[in-house]
């Protein structure tokens, strides 16, 4: 029997705040990870120059941010990263999560429905921001490993753009042949998770930003803010 699946996007969506900030506030907090911290601002900064100034596109922004957070992983087993996930999905999300978000998961786990986070960060900490929030699965951006320990690198593609569509179906493909995509629902506030609304039949901009604003206003998508 075909089930019902809610896709949410996690940054903006279910937070006010950025996730990957929390991963920053751990290691700061912690004194842990300055060399890393100083050259991930030194690169990212510029960039960031440019995509305020609108020199550079949000896609061409955040995938090498997305990627570059796996430099804090560097060195540690998925062991000694757990507690960074714990501390972020806990202590920090904790303060920032949005009360509509968090309802609407409520809603679709009342009806039955399969709740998937598909995020641009790192699998394990999607994972973990799921568990705390009800989710059944979730889908992010693979870090890369080797001998047992993070490389600080990515394995395959950086879970944004066209990539949250690919990367979603094929974590739910083996378990949940049979989705009823017409009649599932998918959240999300910002112009890199496109292809994620457009895979269901109930897209929803919620809380949306500048650029996905006037395509969900055009496309006559259900906006929430």
């Amino acid at each position: 029997m075909p089930i019902n699946v809610a896709l949410f996007d996690v940054d903006g969506t279910l937070t006010t705040a950025r996730v990957w900030r929390g991963v920053l506030d751990y290691y700061k907090l912690h004194g842990q990870r300055r060399g890393t911290t100083f050259i991930f601002w030194a690169y990212h900064m510029p960039l960031f120059m440019l995509y305020k100034a609108k020199l550079l596109s949000q896609s061409s922004f955040r995938k090498p941010w997305a990627a570059h957070l796996m430099w804090f992983l560097r060195g540690n087993t998925p062991a000694e990263a757990a507690p960074v996930w714990d501390w972020v999905a806990t202590e920090y999300l904790g303060k920032v999560w949005r009360p509509q978000g968090l309802a609407q998961i409520k809603e679709h786990n009342a009806k039955g429905d399969l709740v998937v986070l598909v995020s641009a960060g790192p699998t394990p900490l999607t994972a973990r921001i799921a568990k705390e929030v009800g989710a059944d699965l979730a889908v992010g951006t693979e870090p890369a490993v080797r001998n047992g320990c993070f490389t600080g690198g990515v394995n395959g593609e950086i879970c944004l753009d066209e990539q949250k569509a690919v990367l979603t179906r094929s974590a739910l493909a083996t378990q949940f042949p049979d989705i009823d995509w017409a009649n599932s629902a998918a959240y999300a506030d910002g112009e890199t998770d496109l292809a994620l609304l457009e895979m269901v039949g109930h897209p929803v901009a919620f809380f949306p930003d500048e650029h996905l604003k006037p395509i969900a206003a055009m496309r006559g998508w259900r906006v929430v803010e």
